[in-house]
């Protein structure tokens, strides 16, 4: 059951943009949590948002954005007032995963970045020969980023795996934050 919110309440929910490259399953995660069920998906044109209830006490309004590279100029206009960056990664994608890298790093250069936590999440763990998290991690060059609170996680949309483990840890960055 959801827990219902004012318009007043709604503003006090912290923004939480979500992003990567296309077919990185960022949809589906955020249906997966929101539901508790797979839908079927279908590449992102704009974006998809939603309120998900992390916990009793807590809540996150998270903005899916599309991935395409066509979409990835119109990213900007997204970051202001975000309290959290949730970005999702395919690991089983390593010919995209310096692609991917390229991107993160634009996006965290945003000015309304700066102090933002980070939240990686190294989807499609499911399947096989995956990346490791620490193959994510490395690649994506996520020690160098000493001044800004940051995690990794794996999780797969699929399955459901290591998703309300992830929303919580955004909702405590974001309370540190």
């Amino acid at each position: 059951m959801g827990l219902f919110f004012s318009k007043s309440d709604f503003n006090k929910i912290p923004t939480v943009i979500m992003m990567g490259l296309d077919s990185s399953g960022k949809s589906t995660l955020l249906y997966t949590f929101q539901k508790e069920e797979v839908m079927k998906t279908s590449p992102t044109v704009g974006f998809n948002v939603a309120t998900l209830n992390v916990d009793k006490n807590t809540a996150l309004t998270v903005w899916d954005v599309g991935g395409q590279s066509k979409m990835r100029a119109n990213w900007k206009y997204y970051l202001e007032g975000c309290k959290a960056l949730v970005f999702v990664v395919d690991s089983s994608d390593r010919a995209r995963i310096r692609e991917a890298h390229k991107v993160l790093k634009v996006i965290l250069s945003d000015n309304n970045m700066k102090g933002v936590p980070l939240m990686v999440l190294a989807n499609k763990k499911d399947l096989p020969n995956t990346m490791t998290i620490r193959e994510v991690c490395n690649q994506l060059d996520l020690p160098n980023y000493k001044h800004r609170a940051w995690e990794i996680q794996a999780c797969s949309g699929l399955k459901g795996l290591g998703l309300k483990q992830a929303f919580l840890s955004v909702a405590k960055l974001v309370k540190k934050g």
